[in-house]
């Protein structure tokens, strides 16, 4: 008869096992993959809560089924420090992912066959931003406005001939690989002139706008999409913020449109996470991963590595490697022979498949996390310069070592290593 009361080490030792080497994977490596953190204890703990328990088909006091007193509570508590963190009008707490917040919010919004226009996936943009191989590039039409690739950077003019050259219903603004700010107001006298709904996906950066590093999208945005991992630190999950005249299309799309039962346990770690990042210890954070990623760019520029739009304003960065005569998959490759995660991905214009890309992207939230600061990015600058430099077994050892010098200066989940996982 199954124990319920076993641990997952006394339960399942082979999964236990597979947890065990995740763990240290993360913590003897350098983890530079922009859309990744780590997620505090607490975060981690509501996870795995009996909450996971609880179906809860529908919205506090309007559930489906009994008993939903508790989880009740805890998704309002969520909802309202999202609220209170982003000055939204309404959130909606229970989408799954960021993916599955887009494509309820363009249902929300916009009818099957209607026109978006989003950012160009190579130049920065988002599978579920239109690209033909996501959902939404297959439920709606979709064009795409790009950088200038003189300067990395959008060109708000250039986007404004296309909008009203196309008339899209839904503009959507934000990306996964744009390390610049993004001028929303611009965004919104555009989608104002040819009478479009205007959205912003901000999962890479909502953690610097919750931490007040970075300017927010949600005074000029109908709706506002997000993760609630990547700079947020909170679990693997989605969010959706809008004006209240939206509130109801959004819940609807949400529920029953598009999912069935929230999960409760992931919901109780969003209001933990919010509640996280409504602290001062988070705008100290959100500062100090801007800070690093500057001074990352910075250091790499004087090695001679060409940055996208010659730097970076966010988390992230992306450097374009054909000046080394490197892939991103071969770079991406050497580093984590070094201990060094890194991911490829392409760049304006690519001339490489997006399964070999010409860049690689960086970013800082998670060694920021971790305590390190600029003298650290500078030394990490120089790491990625030394392993890509020369990549031979023994100058990439000796590159490891240095790396595992870092992480053990810099601990992550100690001491309480057993009493977490």
């Amino acid at each position: 008869m199954l124990n319920h009361n076993a641990s997952l080490r006394d339960a399942d030792p082979v999964v236990a096992a597979l947890v065990d080497r995740e763990l240290h994977r993360q913590q003897n490596g350098l983890q530079l993959i922009a859309s990744e953190n780590f997620a505090s204890r607490a975060v981690i703990d509501a996870v795995g809560t009996p909450l996971t328990n609880k179906y809860a088909e529908g919205y506090p006091g309007k559930r489906y089924y009994g008993g939903c007193e508790v989880v009740d509570e805890v998704e309002r508590l969520a909802i309202d420090r999202a609220i209170e963190l982003f000055g939204a009008d309404h959130a909606n707490v229970q989408p799954h992912s960021g993916s599955q917040a887009n494509f309820a919010a363009y249902m929300a919004l916009i009818r099957p066959g209607e026109l978006l226009m989003g950012l160009s996936l190579p130049h920065g943009g988002h599978l579920t931003h239109g690209h033909k191989v996501s959902h939404t590039g297959i439920v709606w039409q979709a064009v795409h406005y790009g950088v200038d690739t003189a300067t990395g950077r959008i060109d708000y003019d250039a986007v404004r001939d296309q909008a009203k050259r196309d008339r899209p219903r839904l503009i959507v603004a934000g990306g996964s690989a744009y390390p610049r700010i993004i001028d929303f107001a611009a965004f919104r006298s555009i989608a104002d002139e040819i009478d479009a709904f205007f959205l912003v996906d901000m999962a890479h950066f909502a953690g610097l706008v919750a931490g007040g590093a970075h300017p927010s999208p949600v005074p000029f945005a109908d709706v506002v999409t997000s993760t609630t991992h990547k700079t947020l630190r909170g679990p693997r999950a989605g969010l959706i913020l809008c004006r209240e005249e939206f509130a109801r299309r959004i819940d609807k799309s949400v529920f029953p449109g598009h999912q069935g039962g929230p999960m409760e346990h992931a919901i109780a770690a969003k209001a933990v996470a919010f509640g996280e990042a409504l602290t001062s210890d988070f705008q100290d954070y959100a500062h100090a991963t801007v800070e690093n990623a500057r001074t990352m760019a910075q250091a790499l520029g004087g090695y001679g590595f060409d940055l996208v739009s010659g730097g970076t304003d966010t988390h992230l960065m992306l450097v374009d490697l054909r000046p080394k005569k490197l892939t991103g998959k071969a770079a991406e490759s050497i580093l984590e022979r070094a201990g060094i995660i890194v991911n490829k991905n392409t760049i304006p214009d690519d001339p490489e498949s997006p399964f070999v890309t010409s860049g690689i992207r960086l970013g800082t939230p998670a060694m920021t996390t971790r305590g390190l600061g600029p003298l650290e990015m500078e030394h990490i600058a120089e790491l990625i310069n030394r392993a890509l430099t020369r990549p031979d077994e023994a100058t990439l050892a000796a590159v490891r070592d240095d790396v595992n010098e870092l992480t053990e200066a810099f601990p992550l989940y100690q001491p309480m290593v057993e009493a977490v996982f």
